[in-house]
């Protein structure tokens, strides 16, 4: 598990929203402290608070774990905001979905 990786990812959909830690912490239900440990990577978060601050983001799961996953959407194209990260990244999971059911018949 690339939990810098994860905490780097936060950080920056965190900035490009133009949020504070304070604020994205209070969002999330969780302290300004805890928020920066996982934004260094230096602490795990819940599933509880990693679907918090999916929600809070405007992304997806599969976005912030991209790096510890097998099979994941981690070629996204530059410049793409959370919000379309997370549609491209649903697109691309029915996507993969319509082919193994292909795949099947």
């Amino acid at each position: 598990m690339d939990y810098q990786d994860m905490g780097l990812r936060v950080r920056t959909l965190r900035r490009q929203m133009g949020t504070t830690q304070e604020e994205l912490a209070e969002k999330v239900g969780i302290s300004a402290s805890f928020l920066g440990h996982i934004e260094r990577g230096t602490r795990v978060a819940s599933l509880e608070t990693l679907v918090a601050l999916c929600n809070t983001l405007e992304t997806t799961p599969e976005y912030l774990l991209s790096n510890s996953l097998t099979k994941s959407a981690r070629h996204m194209p530059e410049g793409l905001s959370s919000s379309e990260r997370a549609a491209l990244s649903r697109l691309l999971h029915m996507a993969e979905e319509a082919v193994r059911g292909w795949e099947d018949e």
